[in-house]
C-alpha cells in the first residue's frame, strides 16, 4: 500500500501546528509514564505512534484529548487547550477503552453522535464511510468485534474534525475491512486532516504512515519516516544457505563479529549485524562458502525491536 498524504513541503510554522507537546511529564505514583515529551504534528500528516507496552502511548493520547492533565509542560491543540479543541468539534477519537451503548441500533447510535457534534456530517454519509450502512439496523450488542470497531470509527468521524486520533483502530477487523479502513484514512489525510494512530500492527505503520513516532519509557526515542526509523536502528540483515557440514559449525557462526541476532533453520542462516561488511568478510575468511547471500536493511518491526531493546538495557 502507498500513502496519499505527504509531509508539508515547506518547513511548518507555529501557525501550522495541530498538536504541540512541550516538555510534558505525567506520573502515576513512582511511575513516570510520560517523561519530558516534546513533539509537534501538522496538517495532512498521517502519523503512527509506536512503542512497547508501558511506553506511555495511552497516557500520551489521554493528555492529547484532555482526559488527564499533565504534571508539567504544555499540551496544545490548534493553539488552545485539548478540552477547548474537543468541545469545538475539531477532534475525533476512536479509543480502545469504553464500551458502546448496547440497547440501540447502529443507526440510532451514529445519529446521536452526529447530533452532538458541532459540525456534523449527514448520518447516511457517516454510515457509508465507516462501512456500517449494511448493519445500520442491527442492535449494537449483536455486533462482532470488528463491527464494533467500525462503529467506533463512525462515531470518531461523525463531524468535520481537523484531527483524528485512533487507538489500535483495526483490532478485530478482517483483512478486507482493514484495507477499506485505511483507504478511508488516506482520503481524510488528503483533505488536510491530521491522522494520529497507535498500533501494534507495525506493517500498517510501515505502509500507511508518512511519519513514525517511537516512544519508550515515556520518551520520544525516534521521529521520522519509516525509512528513517529503519536507518536509525543501524543494523542489517544477512541471510545465506550453507551445506550441511558448514551449517553444523554453529559455534563458529555465532562468533562472527558484530552480530546482534542469530537464527538458523536447517541449512539457512539468518543474522542481524551492526556491521554487515565485517560479518560477511569474516564469514568468507573462515573458509565457508555461503550460497544465496543477501544483505538488506531491517524491516520496521525489526528496527523497532532493535531500538526499544537498546533503550531497555
Amino acid at each position: 500500500m502507498t500513502t496519499t498524504a505527504t509531509r508539508t513541503a515547506q518547513p511548518p510554522t507555529a501557525a501550522d501546528t495541530v498538536v504541540s507537546f512541550e516538555n510534558v511529564t505525567k506520573s502515576y505514583g513512582p511511575v513516570r509514564a510520560v517523561d519530558g515529551l516534546s513533539l509537534a504534528l501538522h496538517p495532512g500528516e498521517t502519523v503512527a505512534l509506536l512503542g512497547p507496552n508501558g511506553a506511555g502511548k495511552s497516557t500520551t493520547l489521554d493528555l492529547l484529548l484532555g482526559l488527564r492533565p499533565p504534571d508539567s509542560g504544555s499540551v496544545r491543540l490548534f493553539g488552545t487547550s485539548p478540552r477547548e479543541a474537543v468541545a469545538a468539534g475539531r477532534v475525533g477519537a476512536m479509543l480502545q477503552s469504553g464500551g458502546l451503548m448496547e440497547d440501540v441500533t447502529v443507526r440510532e447510535l451514529v445519529s446521536l453522535g452526529c447530533s452532538l457534534h458541532p459540525r456534523p456530517y449527514p448520518v447516511d454519509e457517516v454510515l457509508t464511510r465507516a462501512g456500517v450502512d449494511d448493519i445500520a439496523g442491527r442492535m449494537v450488542n449483536k455486533l462482532s468485534g470488528g463491527q464494533e470497531q467500525r462503529v467506533r470509527f463512525a462515531l470518531a468521524t461523525a463531524g468535520r474534525g481537523d484531527l483524528i486520533i485512533l487507538d489500535e483502530p483495526t483490532t478485530g477487523m478482517d483483512v478486507t475491512s482493514r484495507q477499506a479502513f485505511w483507504a478511508t484514512m488516506r482520503e481524510q489525510a488528503a483533505q488536510g486532516r491530521t491522522v494520529l494512530f497507535a498500533t501494534h500492527y507495525l506493517e500498517e505503520a510501515d505502509a500507511i504512515a508518512d511519519r513514525v513516532l517511537v516512544l519508550a519509557k515515556g520518551r520520544l526515542l525516534a521521529d521520522g519516516t519509516a525509512a528513517e526509523i529503519k536507518a536509525k536502528a543501524g543494523a542489517r540483515k544477512v541471510s545465506f544457505d550453507l551445506d550441511d557440514r558448514d551449517a553444523a559449525q554453529e559455534h563458529v557462526l555465532r562468533a562472527l563479529p558484530a552480530l546482534t541476532a542469530y537464527e538458523r533453520h536447517g541449512a539457512t542462516v539468518r543474522l542481524q549485524t551492526r556491521d554487515a561488511d565485517a560479518t560477511v568478510h569474516a564469514l568468507y575468511a573462515l573458509g565457508l562458502y555461503p550460497r544465496n547471500l543477501e544483505v538488506a536493511g531491517l524491516g520496521l518491526e525489526q528496527a523497532f525491536i532493535a531500538l526499544t531493546e537498546e533503550t531497555s538495557k
